[in-house]
């Protein structure tokens, strides 16, 4: 059975780079109050017919319709930071001369 779901995606207002994924028809909701707190105000960024062949950036478009269907929902949370970057922004840099 192919697999294919109409998604509305929101971006986080408290959260850079956090995304819930729900069914466009039910919309939030499926989402549990206590991550919706955490989540913030939920802004529309798309609406997209999702399937496996989707293109998604940091998802498994299975793993995101697998999500919808059993929960409601599927969270993307942000990349993690890799701490070395973030040393190089601390550590003051000297010029060369």
């Amino acid at each position: 059975m192919k697999q294919h779901l109409i998604v509305e995606v929101f971006r986080s207002s408290k959260h850079d780079e956090m995304y819930l994924y729900v069914e466009k028809s039910l919309g939030l909701s499926k989402v549990p109050e206590e991550l919706l707190s955490r989540f913030g105000k939920g802004i529309s960024a798309m609406t997209m017919l999702l399937t496996a062949e989707s293109k998604l950036a940091r998802a498994n478009p299975d793993k995101v319709i697998e999500g919808i269907r059993e929960k409601g929902f599927y969270l993307q949370l942000p990349p993690a930071k890799d701490d070395y970057l973030l040393d190089l922004y601390k550590t003051p840099t000297e010029a060369a001369y």
